[in-house]
């Protein structure tokens, strides 16, 4: 059957199965659409119906080859001479057996039957093949005419002429035939069935004998010549006609290299003449050169218009094929992981010559070239479709041999098919060149789809999957990681007022579409709700809002200003973002609060004061603040407060009265070393409510004593006392009645006369509303009254001490004698 093809080609079309004549081959094609996904088996029918499996091994040792192409159709050759082809005259039929199935048990597999017959001819005296799989030759089988006109009456001792052949004692036997290699150490000697279990795959036919040599079969030897190397294999087939031994040079020689790739380009190269195959000639004449792709031989026309070079040198013949030229495809490869190409190209090449040995030799090289691993890059687009909630990726191209069979999505491997319950939907688009793309349908509210803030209103959708694909036939896989991103214009920002209560600062922030895991920040330091609490903070997060409360007395409080009425208190929070700890907003509250929040006044005298470090004075050490006395120090000490707590009547504390109420006054001091003028001066008061006051006069029970020490007043006797100027004059003033603990005694108002009458003229105030005079030169001293046997309530005892003075009027001196009035 003929339709139209080039001559010697014939096709024959069998829906799924195909098959065409090339030559001394026969190929069958298998439909790509409906064998797709398959598994195959392959078997070879012989002449009485028995179905032979063709695994790997059989293949190459019976002439077959399967091949596979990046359209993922699959091919299998087959050699006119292979086992059981039936040869009739120059027609060979082979007929094939396919078993597909879904199932890699091949259970419930449908079965196809291919049966071809091809013309082949005339034959060449030696034909040599070299295939993907094996090398075959096949050499005329002639029987000398003086051989067929003689008659052998008798038998001989032909191990005596060829002591390298061992017959067998049956002579009669047509089957007794032997193979000798030819190695470089030795020659070894194998009959037909022992060279069947090596590997070897041996025909005879009426006209021919042949040897069919797989290339991992052990005699074979590589040998270098003009720089390319060959697989050789050197032997000698014996066959017996009647009762003659004939022997049969069946060397075989198929290059292995001599692929070149440069400048894009391939260049192939073969030698003309090759060791054995030229071994014993003396003459040598071209007969044919000719080359094509796919066992098609392509015209000079042809050849150029693919840009297509075919030499035929003194020495050598050269192909010269463009990477990428039409003839040639693309298939999908993977080198450690990362996704490449490969240029396949199917050349061959036959070469007949004539030389004084052989007569005809018909040299066919079927040659699949691949250039080198090429890394590629994968295209990845993306788009968003706000009003649809979704968003588009698209992934490639493609090759035809590479698909797409699983997704990483979060750590978790998914297939294809049940993509779509994690909110992806997949489309493979198809181009005319057969190449492919893959369309990933993703929804917005997918939880692999991350919300991220970019800047100002710009918000980012970004998709971060793995996508796995498998090539086909090589089961090579790969990964694409698919990272797309997406900047759109609706980006609401969290926003944030800000209250307070008497003792509280309050920070309500209204979450917004982008800060869903932005962390909360003061400073550097996290806000977590384990941290919060150890500073007695209320952190609260529903989803919609985050709610920071704040004590006004707080380490992580700033302290803007201070006055006598207000202070102002400020709390500073940050939104990080929670992988790479930028920082996204700052938000404030600040509030003013009165100064009492920082004094406490206890109804037992005990007083709490509070100092706090002002903004700009980070330099100042809390833990060096005191009172008035120099040995009152905090009690408790933080960055930026010192609190103090002692007793009114302690630390250099002064007392002021009024009729209503008596104030204490104190004052928070910072002073650095060497330097009394204070740099920070915290002055406070408490005012205590005295429910019953009394005036009395001054009266004397005991007179003043004579010393500091107020062991021993002045006796009677010892008036009047004399005393030079500036020297100290101790009084001590004593409430005698009631003794009662709760009562305290204060000195408002004391002054000098020069008089025993106290409302006498002139007058010099001593002390004025609890105060030293600050007017005078040499200020009256307190000294303090601890608890004695004589002393059972100190608080009902004022000691001090006044420099004696003089007045004066004018110029003139007064002599008269000093009196003292005390007011309680």
């Amino acid at each position: 059957m003929n339709n139209g093809a080039e001559p010697g080609t014939e096709l024959f079309n069998t829906g799924p199965v195909s098959s065409e004549c090339l030559g001394n081959l026969l190929r069958i094609t298998l439909n790509a659409d409906y064998f797709e996904d398959k598994y195959l088996s392959f078997f070879v029918v012989d002449q009485s119906g028995t179905a032979w499996e063709l695994d790997e091994a059989m293949a190459a040792q019976c002439g077959y080859t399967v091949a596979y192409t990046t359209w993922r159709s699959i091919q299998l050759r087959a050699s006119a001479l292979s086992c059981h082809s039936h040869l009739q005259k120059d027609v060979f039929t082979i007929t094939i057996q396919i078993k597909a199935s879904h199932a890699p048990d091949m259970s419930n597999a449908t079965t196809h039957l291919e049966s071809a017959s091809c013309h082949y001819g005339p034959w060449s005296h030696r034909e040599i093949t070299c295939e993907n799989n094996y090398m075959e030759v096949s050499v005329r089988r002639e029987v000398p005419q003086t051989i067929k006109d003689f008659l052998q009456d008798e038998s001989q001792d032909w191990s005596l002429v060829f002591p390298e052949v061992k017959l067998q004692a049956k002579a009669e036997e047509a089957s007794v035939w032997q193979i000798v290699f030819h190695q470089p150490e030795e020659k070894r000697a194998l009959l037909v069935s022992n060279a069947w279990s090596a590997g070897y795959g041996l025909n005879t036919t009426d006209s021919r004998v042949l040897l069919r040599v797989p290339y991992t079969v052990a005699q074979v030897q590589l040998v270098e010549d003009q720089g390319i190397t060959f697989s050789v294999l050197r032997s000698s087939i014996f066959y017996k006609y009647q009762w003659v031994i004939l022997m049969v040079d069946t060397a075989v020689a198929c290059p292995v290299d001599g692929v070149d790739y440069t400048n894009k380009t391939i260049t192939w190269t073969v030698p003309k003449y090759i060791p054995p195959l030229s071994a014993g000639m003396t003459s040598f004449k071209d007969v044919l050169v000719e080359a094509g792709v796919d066992l098609h031989k392509l015209s000079a026309k042809e050849m150029a218009s693919r840009k297509y070079v075919l030499l035929n040198e003194l020495k050598a013949i050269t192909m010269k094929i463009p990477i990428g030229a039409e003839g040639g495809y693309y298939k999908t490869s993977v080198s450690n992981g990362q996704l490449g190409i490969k240029y396949i190209i199917n050349l061959f090449l036959e070469h007949q010559w004539e030389d004084n040995k052989w007569g005809l030799t018909k040299h066919t090289i079927i040659k699949e070239i691949e250039t080198p691993f090429e890394q590629v890059e994968v295209a990845i687009t993306s788009n968003l479709n706000l009003s649809a909630g979704l968003m588009n990726v698209t992934v490639g191209t493609f090759l035809p041999d590479a698909e797409l069979v699983n997704l990483t999505i979060e750590g978790v491997v998914v297939a294809v098919p049940e993509a779509v319950q994690h909110g992806y939907l997949i489309h493979r688009t198809r181009y005319a060149n057969g190449s492919k793309a893959y369309v990933i349908q993703v929804q917005l509210d997918a939880t692999s789809v991350k919300k991220e803030y970019m800047r100002e209103d710009m918000r980012a959708y970004i998709l971060n999957v793995t996508l796995t694909f498998i090539t086909y036939p090589s089961s090579e896989t790969f990964v694409v990681p698919v990272i797309a991103l997406s900047a759109v214009k609706d980006a609401v920002l969290p926003s944030a007022r800000g209250v307070c209560d008497g003792r509280n600062l309050h920070l309500i922030i209204t979450r917004g579409n982008v800060d869903q895991n932005w962390l909360p920040f003061i400073s550097d330091w996290h806000l977590t709700q384990e941290a919060a609490q150890k500073y007695n903070y209320i952190l609260r997060d529903n989803g919609t809002h985050l709610t920071i409360s704040v004590p006004f007395l707080s380490p992580h409080v700033s302290y803007e200003g201070f006055h006598t009425s207000a202070i102002k208190a400020s709390f500073y929070l940050t939104l990080k973002d929670d992988i790479t700890l930028a920082q996204r907003r700052d938000f404030s509250v600040s509030c003013i609060f009165s100064p009492s929040e920082l004094i406490q006044c206890l109804p037992n005298g005990t007083v709490i004061i509070t100092a706090i470090k002002l903004v700009g004075g980070e330099d100042l050490d809390t833990a060096l603040l005191v009172l008035r006395d120099r040995q009152c120090k905090p009690s408790l000490v933080t960055e930026k407060t010192a609190t103090f707590k002692f007793n009114v009547n302690t630390c250099g504390t002064s007392r002021k009265f009024n009729s209503t109420t008596v104030a204490y006054e104190n004052e928070v001091l910072y002073l650095r070393p060497g330097n009394d003028i204070p740099i920070y001066q915290l002055k406070f008061l408490c005012f205590y409510a005295v429910e019953q006051t009394a005036d009395a006069r001054y009266e004397s029970k005991k007179n003043p004593p004579p010393t500091e020490s107020y062991s021993e007043p002045y006796q009677e006797s010892e008036y009047p006392v004399i005393k030079y100027l500036r020297e100290a004059l101790y009084f001590e003033v004593e409430l005698l009645q009631p003794k009662d603990a709760r009562l305290d005694l204060n000195l408002d108002d004391c002054w000098a006369t020069n008089s025993q009458s106290h409302d006498s003229l002139p007058q010099w105030h001593i002390l004025v509303h609890g105060c030293e005079n600050n007017k005078d030169s040499y200020r009256m001293v307190f000294h303090k009254v601890n608890y004695s046997l004589r002393v059972k309530f100190p608080q009902h005892l004022k000691r001090f001490e006044v420099r004696m003075f003089t007045f004066v009027q004018g110029t003139s001196l007064f002599q008269e004698q000093l009196e003292a009035s005390v007011l309680e």
